[in-house]
């Protein structure tokens, strides 16, 4: 195996991304040979004993790339001060160790989220900059104005910062109805900000009253029930990781998929 840059080594370990590993190695937590390292250094992790904090770490000889539907009261953190149930209570215990969420769902939140311990598809599905949409069905209270809606499109100022442009319209959930009391908007968008959507109807005086994401860049599964998951296949793995170069291009196609497993 051919040596490899000690953040991208990092990440693939699920230790860190690699901004977070860069971190670490700046701050001497890493070692090579029990030698401190130096951001930019290389190091083989086949030949080499990379430790961070003291212990060893090794490349994964199988990778978890695992879809989840999260239900509302679930934490996307591996912890909580609070106490409160999280994701990673539904997964089976083996399969727990070295997963980190692909960016994240806040508490109320419903819908897809990936888990997996590939650091470097971590970053490349959550950062905005790669351009991995992501889908939200979302219900508010009353029934924004079109201008209203033009200006979330075109983006709002929250917390000091200006949203990015969004893709909006109108949608009927399954069941649902929209009216004067209710109403309910698809939008995609390619950054995540915390509870962004919440803020954003927020602003033009429309709060959230039901959230979910129902799509992450082309993969959406419609059979998977709430606290259900099932593991991506090397397709959809790869067609996520090319999803930022082809949204757009077309509609989601189907494939087979593996059955969904209930924690």
């Amino acid at each position: 195996m051919s040596a490899e840059r000690l953040q991208k080594i990092l990440s693939r370990c699920g230790v860190a991304s690699r901004r977070h590993a860069e971190d670490l190695i700046r701050e001497g937590r890493v070692t090579v040979d029990g030698k401190v390292a130096t951001v930019g250094e290389k190091a083989d992790p086949s030949q080499q004993a990379i430790k961070v904090d003291g212990k060893r770490i090794r490349l994964p000889t199988h990778q978890r790339y695992i879809l989840l539907n999260k239900p509302a009261g679930y934490m996307s953190t591996r912890s909580d001060p609070e106490g409160r149930t999280t994701v990673f209570e539904l997964l089976p215990v083996g399969w727990r160790k070295g997963l980190v969420t692909v960016g994240r769902l806040d508490y109320n939140t419903e819908g897809l989220l990936i888990l997996t311990d590939d650091g470097d598809f971590a970053q490349r599905v959550a950062h905005p900059r790669y351009g991995c949409t992501k889908t939200y069905q979302v219900k508010v209270k009353g029934l924004p104005t079109e201008e209203q809606i033009d200006r979330l499109r075109k983006g709002v100022v929250v917390d000091g910062r200006r949203t990015a442009p969004a893709k909006i319209q109108a949608s009927k959930s399954p069941g649902s109805r929209t009216d004067k009391v209710n109403s309910w908007w698809t939008i995609e968008l390619n950054e995540g900000r915390t509870r962004q959507i919440r803020e954003m109807f927020f602003r033009i005086g429309h709060p959230v009253t039901r959230l979910r994401r129902t799509a992450i860049g082309p993969i959406s599964d419609r059979r998977l029930t709430a606290g259900s998951f099932r593991e991506l296949q090397q397709d959809e793995v790869k067609t996520l990781l090319g999803s930022g170069r082809r949204q757009g291009k077309g509609g989601r196609g189907t494939r087979k998929r593996r059955p969904a497993r209930k924690s």
